[in-house]
């Protein structure tokens, strides 16, 4: 019988690892989060049957999040959970039973590579890459809750100016579901900045089914918790970086600490 191409280690030593803590010491009661950092693809599936040109787009990755992650770490000294490998790998930031996991055509782009995965091949994702990065998040969670604090999952994400025809305005998103314990004090911040067009559950909505990660280890839990979404053309360079980190930070750190934020939420 030959052998199975996933029976070696999914990720060659050579290879980068499947998550990153980023300033693990970190003393804010904050944990980052950036679950589509990277357009990498492990070796052993070579391109996923996907385009070059295609690999720089949005569907591979959130261009710039990984970026505006990192710089939030420094800014606010919190550390950050930063995925390794492209989402067309596999989500991170969705449920295990979506159809978008390991997705077979993200905006109208055909994943080869995903079309006829078997079980065994699903496993192997989850084992190598999925799994992993969940148990950092706890990992960091756990440090926290273990020095006394309650920690805001803060979820980084970016999203394309132009989607289906429909030249987007809003510079940033704020995405929350139920707990607003965060998220509506910090939209009422980020409206009062000159210029700055704010989106409440938009482009996309955290009552949606947008937000795994962030239902996973912060609702569930009862912590509390924000998905922020940056428009991509507005970080694109570091430039763009700088200034909207630095907006960000500025921000969060009206809002990091205080005690009507940070408890954990009755009934969770």
């Amino acid at each position: 019988m030959a052998a199975s191409p996933f029976a070696a280690p999914f990720l060659a030593p050579d290879e980068p690892p499947a998550v990153t803590v980023v300033n693990p010491n970190g003393a804010a009661p904050v944990v980052l989060l950036c679950e589509h950092a990277s357009r990498r693809v492990p070796t052993r599936l070579a391109n996923l049957g996907v385009s070059a040109a295609d690999m720089e787009r949005h569907i591979a990755w959130d261009i710039g999040a990984e970026a505006v992650t990192r710089a939030l770490a420094r800014r606010l000294d919190a550390p950050a959970v930063v995925a390794g490998y492209s989402r067309l790998v596999v989500d991170l930031n969705r449920p295990l039973d979506s159809p978008t996991l390991m997705p077979v055509v993200s905006d109208g782009t055909p994943i080869l590579a995903n079309q006829t995965l078997t079980e065994t091949e699903r496993q192997a994702r989850l084992d190598a890459l999925f799994h992993p990065f969940h148990a950092a998040v706890r990992a960091c969670v756990d440090a926290k809750r273990a020095a006394g604090q309650v920690p805001a999952i803060l979820s980084i994400h970016s999203f394309t100016p132009v989607m289906d025809g429909f030249q987007r305005p809003w510079h940033l998103g704020v995405l929350w579901d139920q707990d607003g314990r965060l998220p509506l004090p910090l939209l009422d911040l980020l409206r009062t900045l000159p210029g700055v067009v704010v989106g409440d559950n938009v482009p996309y909505s955290g009552r949606d089914g947008h937000g795994y990660t962030l239902k996973t280890h912060s609702t569930q839990p009862g912590l509390p918790g924000v998905l922020i979404e940056v428009r991509q053309d507005l970080i694109g360079d570091a430039d763009g970086v700088e200034r909207w980190s630095t907006l960000l930070a500025q921000a969060l750190g009206q809002l990091i600490g205080r005690a009507d934020i940070h408890h954990v939420l009755a009934g969770a």
